[in-house]
């Protein structure tokens, strides 16, 4: 006896009449780096050893501007603020952007896209360079947690 392998559970028609999902039509033109700050004010005093982990603020702002037809610039915008009270033990400020081309999309996803989309592609190397700023200012890589930028746009868009 052979093992035959057994035909597709839809006779064989391996589309069975339902649609693959499809790709953003996003294309990433260029991403660079804008702007960014490293202050470490409190230093040395704040590297020296026994100091109590400092207290980690991150605010979000995400910008998004129409460069030529069809063609987007997305910045995302990090601040983060480390606090051992009322003192600033040091402050992080990041601005990384894209040019976006979206072609084929109906004007009503636009906003979504640039909004949801672009950030998540832009934040793993924001979060890069906040993990290299903080170890090369002496701490430990501040390495932050993802950001569930679909969230964000509901949260923006109820209270709009």
């Amino acid at each position: 006896m052979t093992d035959q392998p057994s035909p597709p559970a839809n006779g064989g028609n391996r589309s069975n009449g339902q649609s693959r999902p499809t790709a953003l039509p996003i294309n990433i033109l260029a991403q660079y780096l804008k702007d960014l700050s490293f202050e470490n004010p409190r230093a040395p005093q704040s590297l020296m050893q026994g100091q109590p982990a400092p207290e980690i603020s991150v605010q979000v702002d995400l910008e998004t501007t129409t460069q030529a037809e069809s063609v987007y610039e997305v910045t995302l915008k990090l601040r983060v603020e480390a606090k051992a009270g009322t003192d600033i033990v040091f402050l992080i400020e990041v601005s990384y952007a894209a040019l976006l081309a979206l072609t084929g999309l109906p004007a009503e996803h636009l906003r979504p896209v640039l909004l949801i989309e672009g950030p998540r592609l832009l934040f793993p190397f924001a979060r890069a360079i906040i993990a290299d700023a903080t170890r090369n200012g002496g701490y430990p890589a501040l390495l932050l947690n993802p950001i569930d930028f679909a969230e964000l746009y509901r949260r923006q868009s109820e209270n709009a």
